[in-house]
This record gives structure tokens, C-alpha cells and sequence, in this order.
């Protein structure tokens, strides 16, 4: 139970100390022999992010990078300025080992680091700064592609930078994935081009309209090589490095950034390219074409980018999910200290009612994200995930949404204010149900896999077994609540 009165100020705290339920699943969904690791890590990671980059997180919103578009004798520089409070959040971050995924700590441990593990520790991120989510987690989903598809001669270089233990020897990933015409019918907006050099390597040319994390080391995109049919079957998947071999830039030029309403943190701009060269990701050459003139072909790139979509969908719902958790605390300290007509808000009953029903649906919502990060556990958990996490994203964004109106509603004039940090929370929440597929993009994501693969009847398969649970071993009051979820199922 935590004691809100004693807090009037949720920056500064152990924001994993301060979340009972994230501990309660923590310890629900470890493996026992990582448990005192996870629990150990998630609370050191908790007091880093509830502090230091909390902080950080508000300097930079009110500093956000800049492009820095000509040096003093006009050449075309095309950098990017960050403040130095994003570079030292980003620098601790990845001392902590968020971006690889505390891949040095399992190296050293001889264990995988556990699903809910990385998930909480993006949810905690979430609660400081969702724009620092995603663009160290880009990082993440582009070495992924780069392990699977990458070329052998750049392949382990690359990934050595991608998944660096220290900052100082560490490459940034981006993915640009959206041109002027949008980025939900990419069979027919991307105009991006990919000329075959013949040597392994591609020239890139055409435009990309919303590139975010726009100054990482390594970008993934999608281009249509030359000759290739119209249609998303035509397309291949690249990888582009902002810096050649000799050290020069690439071809491409950073237009402008984009001044968005939130999510400052992470730099989005519009990118031309003009002939830059890149290498294809491609599934390497099977041994049956060995010696038969066949190369693996580009095509296909859109389903090797789709298969990195649903962790990045993930990622976004745990962003969601971090701002109602953040605007929650915010609220609940808050009504713990403000008075009105004598009394503190939270003895209120019109507030301590709007408060209980945010803190059941937050509860409800934690449940169901971290839900899609623990279906391996399940035997049909291939298709549970892939229903759930489209559906997790819609609910879990708009979430986010409805917290931080309530939250800067409940702190009245103050909470409209910018220096008071609410601001920030719901500029930054309208970006998620836009992120990785709208709601409408993801409501169609879920009826396409129960058409597919009927992936409902995972999530039936699953509601009965957590009926069964309720009902054979959970209190008297639950009954009620597990006869209406009965009777729903049915």
C-alpha cells in the first residue's frame, strides 16, 4: 500500500517502489532463478528513471534537438543538436543496458533476460519520457533485422555498435518507414527506390516523409527495387548507414525536422535520398540454391518489416500504459495534499470515486499488457500474442489519453500550465494511438488474424483458463465479476 500523503511530488521517487501491482507481476512472471536479478535491476532501474531522467525529460522538452542544417562556410552539415540533458539521459540509459536489453548482464548471468523484465523496465522509461522509448528502441528493432537479414560482412560490426554495453562505442538504429502519402498502405505510397550495384550493395533514392530518431547510425527502410511489380509483394527492406566506409556521409539529406506536439525527445524529420548507398536485408541463400545462379531475391520486405511491427506495436501500448501510470501518481499525490473547501481533494467523494475507477483501469490495463509479453508461457501462444497485442495497443494508447486529460483536469488552471509537467504528458500521449498503426489500422489487424488464423479462439482458450483459476481458488467477492466474464465468454 503506498501512503500518498507522504509523497507531494512524484519526481524524485523509485517509481518501480511506488507500483505494487508491476512488482506483484514481476514476481508472478519471473523465472524463480532470475528473480532476485529482476527485482534487483527494475528497482535500480526504477530510481534512475523516477529521477535523473525525469528531470532530464522536462529540460528537454523545453530544449528539443535542433537541426543544424549548414556549418559557418555553408556546407551542408545536416546534424542534429541535442541538449546536453538528452545526451546524459541517453548516456545513462545505456549504462543501465535499457537499449540492448541488459543483453551484457545476461551475457555475464548465462540467461536470456526476462520478458517482463524488458517490459517493465519500457514501462517505468514510458512513465519519464516515451519519445526516449522510442528512439533507444528503434536501436533495439533494428539490430533484430540487422542479426536475422544483414549481409555477413557488415552484419557483426554493426551489431557489435547496436548492442554496445557503453555509450562511447554505440550506433543508434532508426527506421523510416513513412513517405508523403502515409504509412498504413505502404503497397502504394512508397516510392523509394533501389538500384542493384551488383556487389551486394543498393542505391537508395526517393523521399521519406516522418523519420523519427532521424540522426541514427544505421537506417532501416523500405524501397521498391527497380523492375519490381507495383504492390507490397514488389517491395525490399534496406539497411542504410549515415556514415560510408571512408567516413564520408551517405547521400541523403535531412530536410527539416518536423515541430511536433509532443514526443520532442526523439528527433523526427523529412529525408531525401539521392543514390545512398545501402544493403539489402534479405533471408540469406538456401543451400538448395547453392551453385543454381538463384540469389535470394528484395522482395518480401514488407512482411520481414511487419515481423518487428508487433514488438514495436508492444513497445507503443507500454507507452500508453506509462502515461496513465505517471498521471495516475501525479493525481494521487495531488488529491492527497490540495484542499478544497476544507478538506483534502481525496476525501472527496466525486474524486476519490475518479480516482479508484483510473486505478482499476489502470490495474486492468497492466494485466492485459504484460499479458502479451508473458504468451510463451501458453501453448497457443504464437496466436494469442499476435490478437493481443493490436488490441492491448488500442486500449492501452487511449489509456493514456483519458489519464492525462483527467490528471491536468484534477490540477485545474496549474495542470494547464507547462511548468507544472502535465502538459507534457498528454501532448506526448496523443502521439501513441497514431504510432504503429492507428486504432482503426489495429482494429483490422485483429479481425485479419481471426479470419486468418482464428486467434480468437486463443483468447477464448485463455479467459477460461483465468475463469478457472478465479473460480477454484480466488475469494468469495470475485465470484460475481467471474460470472459476468463467464457469461460474456459464453
Amino acid at each position: 500500500m503506498i501512503d500518498w500523503s507522504d509523497i507531494d511530488t512524484v519526481v524524485g521517487r523509485n517509481w518501480y517502489q511506488l507500483d505494487p501491482a508491476l512488482q506483484a507481476r514481476v514476481r508472478r512472471d519471473c523465472p524463480a532463478d532470475d528473480l532476485d536479478w529482476a527485482e534487483a535491476t527494475l528497482d535500480g532501474f526504477g530510481g534512475l528513471v523516477g529521477d535523473r531522467i525525469a528531470r532530464a525529460a522536462d529540460v528537454i522538452d523545453a530544449h528539443p534537438p535542433e537541426l543544424i542544417r549548414y556549418d559557418r562556410w555553408a556546407n551542408d552539415v545536416g546534424e542534429i543538436a541535442h541538449h546536453p540533458a538528452m545526451l546524459d539521459a541517453k548516456r545513462a540509459l545505456w549504462e543501465a543496458g535499457y537499449p540492448s536489453g541488459f543483453a551484457a548482464q545476461a551475457r555475464e548471468r548465462g540467461r536470456p533476460t526476462p520478458g517482463v523484465v524488458l517490459g517493465a523496465s519500457s514501462y517505468l522509461l514510458s512513465e519519464a519520457d516515451t519519445g526516449m522509448v522510442c528512439s533507444l528502441g528503434m536501436t533495439s528493432g533494428v539490430a533484430g533485422l540487422v542479426d536475422a537479414y544483414g549481409p555477413p560482412d557488415v552484419r557483426d560490426d554493426l551489431l557489435a555498435g547496436l548492442r554496445a554495453a557503453d555509450v562511447d562505442h554505440a550506433l543508434d538504429g532508426s527506421m523510416f518507414l513513412t513517405e508523403r502519402d502515409g504509412g498504413s498502405d505502404l503497397g502504394r505510397t512508397v516510392h523509394c527506390t533501389a538500384r542493384d550495384l551488383g556487389d551486394g550493395r543498393v542505391e537508395i533514392s526517393g523521399e521519406k516523409w516522418f523519420c523519427s530518431n532521424i540522426d541514427g547510425a544505421a537506417v532501416v527502410l523500405l524501397a521498391r527495387p527497380e523492375s519490381a511489380p507495383d504492390g507490397p509483394a514488389g517491395l525490399g527492406l534496406y539497411l542504410v548507414p549515415r556514415t560510408l566506409e571512408d567516413g564520408t556521409r551517405n547521400r541523403y539529406t535531412i530536410r527539416r525536422l518536423k515541430q511536433k506536439l509532443g514526443t520532442k525527445s526523439v528527433p523526427t524529420g523529412e529525408v531525401t535520398f539521392d543514390g545512398a548507398l545501402g544493403y539489402a536485408l534479405r533471408p540469406p541463400r538456401r543451400e538448395g540454391d547453392a551453385g543454381s545462379g538463384r540469389a535470394s531475391s528484395d522482395a518480401g520486405g514488407l512482411g520481414r518489416m511487419m515481423e518487428m511491427v508487433n514488438g514495436s506495436r508492444f513497445g507503443v501500448a507500454l507507452m500508453g500504459l506509462g502515461i496513465a501510470r505517471r498521471c495516475f501518481a501525479e493525481a494521487a499525490a495531488w488529491a492527497h495534499h490540495r484542499q478544497a473547501k476544507g478538506r483534502a481533494l481525496v476525501d472527496l467523494p466525486l474524486v476519490r470515486e475518479q480516482l479508484v475507477d483510473l486505478l482499476a483501469e489502470l490495474e486492468a490495463a497492466l494485466a492485459l499488457g504484460f499479458e502479451c509479453a508473458a504468451t510463451g508461457a501458453f501453448a497457443d501462444g504464437a496466436r494469442l500474442r499476435r490478437i493481443l497485442v493490436p488490441a492491448a495497443k488500442v486500449r492501452l494508447c487511449r489509456l493514456g489519453v483519458e489519464a492525462a486529460s483527467f490528471a491536468v483536469e484534477l490540477h485545474g488552471g496549474n495542470g494547464y500550465c507547462e511548468d507544472w509537467g502535465l502538459t507534457r504528458q498528454l501532448r506526448d500521449a496523443q502521439c501513441h494511438p497514431i504510432w504503429e498503426g492507428s486504432e482503426n489500422i489495429c482494429v483490422l489487424d485483429v479481425l485479419r488474424t481471426i479470419r486468418r488464423d482464428a486467434a480468437h479462439e486463443a483468447v477464448v482458450a485463455r479467459v477460461d483458463q483465468a475463469l478457472a483459476v478465479a473460480r477454484e481458488g480466488g475469494p468469495g467477492w470475485v465470484r460475481p465479476a467471474a460470472d459476468g466474464v463467464a457469461d460474456a465468454r459464453d
